[in-house]
């Protein structure tokens, strides 16, 4: 397909979503009646960004406050850019310190880690943020296609910290939530998801500031080298390292086959492993929870 025929689909998708995104506008406000000033828990994802964006859509930017976790489990990348999307939308940001390494259950890396994580940033919010912003709500992105995962554990400390839910409560899927993002022009409409650094650790095997520098380095790297998704999953002295499929030939072409090696151990690892199966979400987590529930 020509660049000119790509374009002109493009536009075709962006009329056709026009609909979609009025009712969708419609069926938020009436979630958000009576709340007077929104906390929207934030990353700069492309979920949480266009909820961030709807909110502002509806409520106005005066009403509205982006919340930004900070942590070592935030890359530095992902913190500046999370500023540069909210700025994008117009919207304030309040960046919260969050201590999840303080808490032994969330080091031990089990399956649940997210629930300690997101249980923090919520308390955090709780006690240092609603008051001081006037905050009558507080929500956070998660999307119809999160709500059916059985590896997400941090909707639990949603549920027990009352944070609102509009896109899941909206129906609205992954694919729904970039489509719209794109109508809104967001600057990560197609931003590959990133999962915190956290995630790149195998459970049980404890977290701490230093693999998470670590994965951070390798991945800033890898990003410098062209490859824009990627995932360094620490296993020791062996980072393995999960890139989009098609990604994986030029990987082991001579050219950036030793570009990789170098960075990768610049990072602090020994040995350099490439993943034939590509990224894979969810790899450490899903095995386990679909071993409890069954």
């Amino acid at each position: 397909m020509s660049n000119t025929a790509s374009a002109e689909t493009g536009r075709q998708s962006e009329r056709a979503d026009q609909p979609r995104m009025a009712e969708v506008v419609e069926g938020l406000a009436e979630l958000l009646a009576g709340v007077e000033r929104l906390g929207v828990a934030f990353s700069g994802g492309v979920d949480s960004s266009l909820l961030l964006a709807l909110a502002v859509e509806v409520l106005g930017a005066e009403r509205v406050v982006a919340v930004l976790g900070v942590s070592p489990s935030l890359a530095a990348d992902e913190r500046t850019a999370a500023h540069d999307v909210a700025a994008f939308i117009g919207a304030p940001v309040v960046e919260v310190a969050t201590h999840e390494g303080d808490n032994p259950a969330y080091r031990a890396n089990g399956p649940d880690r997210c629930f300690h994580c997101k249980d923090e940033l919520f308390t955090r919010i709780s006690d240092e943020v609603i008051a001081v912003q006037r905050l009558t709500a507080v929500a956070y992105g998660e999307n119809a296609d999160d709500a059916r995962r059985p590896d997400r554990p941090g909707a639990r400390a949603a549920t027990e910290h009352a944070v609102l839910r509009p896109l899941a409560d909206l129906g609205l899927t992954k694919g729904d939530v970039r489509r719209l993002a794109r109508v809104l022009e967001l600057p990560c409409a197609d931003k590959p998801a990133a999962p915190c650094l956290a995630s790149r650790i195998p459970h049980f095997t404890r977290v701490d500031p230093a693999k998470l520098a670590q994965v951070e380095a390798a991945e800033h790297a890898l990003r410098g080298l062209g490859f824009r998704d990627s995932r360094v999953r620490h296993h020791g002295e062996v980072a393995r390292v999960e890139l989009a499929e098609g990604d994986l030939a030029r990987a082991v072409a001579p050219d950036l086959r030793e570009g990789i090696v170098t960075a990768v151990r610049a990072a602090g690892f020994t040995f350099v492993a490439l993943d034939l199966a590509g990224i894979q979400s969810g790899a450490f987590t899903l095995p386990l929870v679909q071993v409890a529930r069954a």
